[in-house]
Parts: C-alpha cells; sequence; structure tokens
C-alpha cells in the first residue's frame, strides 16, 4: 500500500509543518561526536475549557530525553497563533538538552 500523496495548496504546507513539528519532537541521541539535542514540542491552547496537557507533554518530551543521558540546557518558547475556530493558540517549546 503506497502512503497518500501530499496535500497541496495551504492545507499541503500545514501538513507538512506539523509533519516536522512532530518528528522535531521524537528523543532521540545526539549525532556521533555531538553533545547537543534540540527537540521542539508544539503545544495547543484550548478556548474552552481546562486540561489542555501541555505540562504533560513537555514532561514526556523531558523524561524520554533524561532516560536517553541528556539534561535539559535550554528552553524558549513561541506563539504562533489560532488555527482557526476552535483550534486554540499553538505554542512551540524548543528545547536544547545537554549530554551528560
Amino acid at each position: 500500500m503506497q502512503p497518500p500523496a501530499p496535500m497541496s495548496g495551504i492545507g499541503g504546507v500545514i501538513g507538512r509543518i506539523e509533519a516536522e513539528a512532530t518528528a522535531g519532537a521524537n528523543p532521540r541521541p545526539a549525532a556521533r561526536g555531538m553533545n547537543y539535542v534540540v527537540l521542539q514540542v508544539i503545544l495547543k491552547e484550548k478556548i474552552w475549557g481546562t486540561g489542555s496537557g501541555n505540562l504533560t507533554e513537555l514532561e514526556k518530551a523531558l523524561n524520554a530525553q533524561a532516560a536517553l543521558g541528556y539534561r535539559l540546557h535550554t528552553i524558549t518558547t513561541a506563539s504562533s497563533g489560532s488555527k482557526g475556530i476552535g483550534g486554540g493558540d499553538r505554542i512551540q517549546a524548543t528545547m536544547v538538552f545537554e549530554r551528560l
């Protein structure tokens, strides 16, 4: 079975950005000879209610990378705005991990 064809237009661009962001959040060791790993986690804020799960997402990324022998060196966040009605805001957390 072949993978689905990529979408075109703005939907395709958004899909590719989200896929790259998801891949960038996967725990992994540093490249050979390197001591740092950069991960990006996209956090979504709810418009209604509470319990966005953002702290849990960050904890999962931090703990997974710690299990690989890294500690958090730096974290920054940036807001990427809403993705439409009911979509909530997106916050990008970029984390730099240092090998212990």
